[in-house]
Formats: C-alpha cells, sequence, structure tokens
C-alpha cells in the first residue's frame, strides 16, 4: 500500500523478495510504584516498517515534529504502523521515521507484539529516481541496511542524533 500510494507500484515485487520478517513479542514491567518508568528508550526504528499490537496497558509514547511526547491509546482492535529509517531514506524523506519511547506507570505488565519487515542481507537501500527532484534533492547515498546496523551500533552510531545521516546522508 505505501508503495502504491507513491505511484511506485513497479518496485513492489523488489520490495517483497527483498525483505525477511521478524515476529517478537514484548514485555514491559509495571514499575509496581507511582513514578512513571522508562521501558524502552526513545528511538526510530531502523527497519523498513513496523505493525505493533498491544494489550490494554498503555505506555507507547510518540515524538511529534515539535518534540513533544504524546502518548499512544490505540483500540483493542487497531493496530500501530510506524515507518522505519529504512524506508523513511528510500522514500527520500517523503514518508516520516518517528521517534517513539515506551513509559510504564502503574503495576500491570504491558505486552505488544511487533512485525518488522526487515532488509535482507545484502540489499541495497536506494530512493528511486522518480522520488528525487529540484523540490526533493537526494538525501541519503545508498546503503547496505546490515552494514548500517553495524554502524548504529557502534559508539559513534549511538551517539549521532540521526545515526542514518550520519551513516549516510548526502
Amino acid at each position: 500500500m505505501i508503495v502504491e500510494s507513491l505511484g511506485l507500484e513497479k518496485y513492489f515485487d523488489e520490495h517483497m523478495n527483498s525483505t525477511n520478517y521478524l515476529l517478537r513479542v514484548m514485555k514491559y514491567k509495571g514499575p509496581q510504584t507511582t513514578e512513571t518508568k522508562l521501558g524502552l528508550t526513545s528511538h526510530t526504528d531502523k527497519n523498513i516498517v513496523t505493525i505493533l499490537y498491544q494489550n490494554q496497558v498503555d505506555g507507547l509514547e510518540l515524538q511529534t515534529k515539535d518534540g513533544c511526547w504524546i502518548d499512544l491509546k490505540p483500540t483493542a482492535d487497531s493496530f500501530i504502523v510506524m515507518i522505519g529509517d529504512s524506508l523513511y531514506a528510500w522514500a527520500n524523506g517523503r514518508l516520516h521515521s518517528p521517534y517513539h519511547r515506551v513509559m510504564m506507570r502503574g503495576n500491570e505488565a504491558r505486552y505488544s507484539v511487533g512485525l518488522f519487515s526487515v532488509p535482507k542481507a545484502g540489499y541495497m537501500i536506494k530512493a528511486p529516481e522518480e522520488l528525487i527532484d529540484e523540490e526533493h534533492p537526494l538525501l541519503f547515498k545508498p546503503f547496505d541496511h546490515v552494514k548500517f546496523l553495524g554502524f548504529y551500533y557502534t559508539e559513534a552510531g549511538q551517539r549521532a542524533q540521526s545515526a542514518l545521516k550520519t551513516y549516510c546522508g548526502v
């Protein structure tokens, strides 16, 4: 749907053939106090797309473009879809990869299930020519996702405000 919304259906098969999927169950313990506790530090996802489903214990927060944190409160029958850095780069910045975190309050554990679409090893993330023009100059050099992850987990990658821009920004 995302590729189609950009008018780039011709890249659909390439995307599907170059993607692996990871399903992960995550548990965050309640702090057992009245204080709020950091459950997961602020980050952007490095993959293509993340689809999350959670139990009714809130805690997922999203950072807005002006730097404020807002609570996401999905209904019991909804999913949260977030763009990852790889799709942000592929779409040449036309889609946003949001910073998010988990803040725990209360006594209940928070459970979530995440489906992560991840580029296969060796696949080069490269913005299609159709998404590069005078209004949208190229933002990132082509990069291998696995090598980008290798950089992200270095000291320099962890210190960078944007590991993606530091690693392959133009």
